[in-house]
């Protein structure tokens, strides 16, 4: 197919031609969400958030967060939740931990109902704050940490000695006197010493303090993907696969849409392009029987899409024209007393249409008193199958003329169809290409009708050319 599959105006022709498939193949994506639903159970989701205080990096967020989520902390909170069949492994799937803004650790807990999954995320809180408290107790805050009191005197112990140093010391410039107040300068870089390790070991004390901010909210809805949210995603999935088949088909499509196209596969040369009025190719249309063939009806797949909506025509005089012109080629590329084959692809309406049109004019140009040095006899119509041709064989017929509508047959089948017929000894005389349009309005009452075109044939050459 050309360029114009990509456009917006060509997945509006979709719409409107496919509506009903599209709306069927939705359907049948809103079933198939609904049943994956049936396959997953509701599922619900809340969280609870544990405060850290004290000043914490990044990296040991992260760490608190692994912690939480650790197989002592979910082997804990499955034995104080005591649910039967389900232990620490089994909470593994429905507990998540991350951490947000402010030093918080936000514990996620997912279950089948919503008061199941308030008790696991309050549970898994509480046994991660009492896990973390336990490790700062056991050694996470160094020596420090363990001996406050004995930082504390040290403290006082120094700070005596400097005052009593302080006292004695000889304001003269003795040995004894810069020896102490060399001596007063090095316990006051221990009481500073002591001081710095005292903060530290406070700090460390006060970061390992956890607090749960309040218990869980309990869920209000599902977690997603809803049920709801299934049905919707499967339709809208499905609908859009219809589309992209559709385009993608018509993109892949091998249809011959131009006469030149046309003309290189039969091997033979345009005699003209026709119009057929599109509410008579459509009351051509086989109604078929069978339960394919009414479902084909119903789904709007009885037609094709991919064809541009129909163009209006002139009024019926210059339909004529049309047709009296191709009639006069065929009778110039045909001796006298010869028939002529006229071929359609089987299930081409438009074609047929032509077909037969075109012959009554044939018919009517020749006249019943045509002599036998000039008539020439009824042309013959014949359906062949696209796929699978086979044509009469040669009776009166000198040639045969193959009538089709454009995008109709690929380039494979009508070679296979100029086969067919110089198989049965029919030659290729020419081709033509039948077009749906439609009919224009009728003129308003009161306005002078437009002179009517000439009623004489106009021969292959003459003005307007062959077409």
């Amino acid at each position: 197919m050309s360029e114009d599959t990509i456009r917006l105006a060509v997945i509006g022709r979709i719409f409107r031609r496919r509506w009903r498939l599209l709306a069927v193949v939705a359907a049948a994506g809103a079933l198939a969400g609904f049943g994956v639903s049936l396959l997953f159970p509701p599922r619900y989701a809340t969280s609870a958030a544990v405060l850290l205080q004290g000043e914490w990096e990044e990296r040991e967020l992260r760490t608190q967060a692994e912690i939480a989520t650790s197989s002592v902390v979910l082997d804990r909170a499955a034995d104080a939740l005591g649910w039967p069949g389900t232990g620490g492994a089994g909470l593994r799937d429905q507990v998540s931990a991350g951490t947000a803004d402010g030093n918080i650790i936000e514990i996620s807990a997912t279950a089948g109902s919503p008061r199941r999954a308030q008790q696991l995320a309050d549970r898994v809180a509480g046994q991660f704050v009492g896990y973390a408290a336990r490790i700062a107790r056991a050694g996470g805050g160094g020596p420090a940490a363990e001996r406050p009191e004995e930082l504390r005197e040290l403290v006082v112990r120094t700070s005596r000695r400097i005052s009593e140093l302080a006292g004695a010391t000889d304001p003269g410039r003795t040995v004894e006197s810069v020896q102490a107040r060399t001596e007063l300068a090095q316990l006051r870089t221990s009481l500073e010493e002591a001081m710095a390790k005292l903060e530290q070991a406070d700090s460390q004390t006060d970061k390992g303090t956890m607090v749960v901010m309040g218990p869980a909210a309990r869920p209000g809805g599902e977690a997603p993907p809803t049920r709801v949210q299934l049905v919707g995603a499967g339709a809208l999935l499905f609908f859009l696969a219809a589309v992209v088949g559709h385009l993608a088909a018509a993109r892949a499509s091998r249809r011959t849409r131009t006469a030149p196209e046309i003309g290189a596969a039969l091997g033979a040369a345009p005699l003209g392009t026709v119009d057929v009025p599109a509410g008579l190719a459509a009351r051509r249309r086989p109604d078929g029987r069978g339960a394919r063939a009414r479902t084909r009806r119903l789904l709007g797949t009885d037609t094709r899409w991919d064809t541009p909506p129909p163009q209006t025509s002139g009024d019926e005089s210059s339909r004529r024209i049309r047709y009296r012109r191709v009639c006069a080629r065929l009778r110039d590329r045909l001796p006298p007393g010869r028939g002529l084959l006229v071929v359609v692809p089987d299930g081409d309406e438009i074609g047929r249409g032509a077909a037969e049109r075109l012959i009554a004019e044939y018919e009517a140009a020749e006249g019943p008193g045509a002599g036998p040095g000039r008539g020439h006899p009824a042309p013959r119509l014949v359906e062949v199958s696209a796929a699978r041709p086979t044509v009469p064989d040669r009776e009166a017929e000198s040639g045969a003329l193959v009538v089709l509508s454009a995008g109709n047959c690929t380039a494979a089948e009508l070679t296979g169809i100029a086969e067919a017929c110089a198989d049965a000894a029919h030659e290729v005389v020419g081709f033509v290409v039948a077009g749906a349009v439609r009919a224009r309005t009728a003129r308003p009452a009161g306005r002078p009708a437009e002179p009517a075109a000439p009623e004489a044939a106009v021969g292959y050459g003459t003005g307007g050319g062959p077409w």
